[in-house]
């Protein structure tokens, strides 16, 4: 079987300290995906979206399976080219070629919403930092296959309402939408949700970092707290949390990878749909 083909698209670069112990976004991605399911052959492609404004071919994106889009410390929201760019990109491909996967991370979780037309904002100034308890909707609970979620959070943005036809996953106090899926635009969403439709979600999104570790949020906790971004109050509440329970690379790492078709035999219990489809 070929490998399955990724398209990473890099929306920032790692800082100097998190480069130094675990590499660019690139090498972090490719450690989340391979750690998250060993036996599976893929090839991660980079695409510079920000300082180079470098996309796939039109004669290679159907070779794609999905496309990755990464955090960054930019706000979604920004009038620049980059991003206005990237919106409209995803925006023809959640559209016009719903086989390509969509996986939204952080600030991919807002680019993908904001092309799905639902607005990005600043959140009042309100931080989430570190290893972060979600609440789960009924259908985060089938498709994560928990009761709850411990993610690792790094962003004062938000997507405060969920896109149109897109299933809510979770929900924070501070942050309301912390994911969610959808299915291509020619499929209703199901009245009922069943594990073997996993494969057929075309776009996932979180808002949190499944890919970052102790160490990684380590240094931009250090560096944040050192530039003023984030106060020393934020600083300490993440430090005494970051020895809690990360289900990054166990439970979201292996969504992804079902949501890719790849180990989703996750049994034939059905789950009705409780929380609303945003129509």
């Amino acid at each position: 079987m070929a490998p399955i083909r990724i398209a990473l698209f890099l929306c920032d670069h790692t800082p100097p300290p998190v480069r130094e112990t675990d590499g660019d976004y690139l090498n972090v991605f490719r450690t989340l995906l391979r750690d998250s399911s060993p036996s599976t052959e893929f090839d991660l492609v980079p695409f510079e979206v920000r300082e180079r404004l470098q996309y796939p071919e039109p004669e290679e994106i159907d070779g794609f399976q999905a496309i990755l889009l990464t955090g960054s410390a930019a706000s979604a929201y920004e009038n620049v080219e980059w991003i206005n760019k990237l919106v409209a990109y995803i925006a023809s491909i959640a559209e016009e070629k719903p086989h390509i996967k969509l996986l939204g991370i952080c600030f991919g979780h807002q680019i993908i919403s904001r092309a799905l037309g639902s607005d990005c904002v600043p959140n009042d100034g309100k931080w989430e930092v570190g290893v972060t308890p979600v609440t789960l909707t009924e259908t985060g609970k089938q498709l994560f296959g928990a009761d709850d979620l411990n993610i690792q959070q790094m962003h004062r943005d938000h997507v405060p309402d969920v896109p149109r036809s897109c299933i809510l996953l979770a929900s924070t106090s501070v942050t309301p939408n912390q994911g969610y899926i959808r299915f291509p635009p020619s499929t209703p969403p199901p009245e009922t949700f069943t594990p073997d439709l996993i494969k057929d979600i075309q776009i996932f999104t979180v808002q949190g970092h499944p890919e970052f570790t102790k160490r990684i949020v380590g240094h931009l906790v250090d560096l944040r707290e050192t530039s003023g971004i984030i106060t020393k109050a934020i600083a300490e509440d993440s430090r005494r949390r970051e020895d809690w329970r990360n289900d990054g690379v166990d439970v979201i790492g292996k969504v992804i990878w079902k949501v890719l078709g790849v180990g989703h035999d996750l049994g034939e219990e059905r789950v009705d749909l409780v929380e609303p489809v945003h129509a």
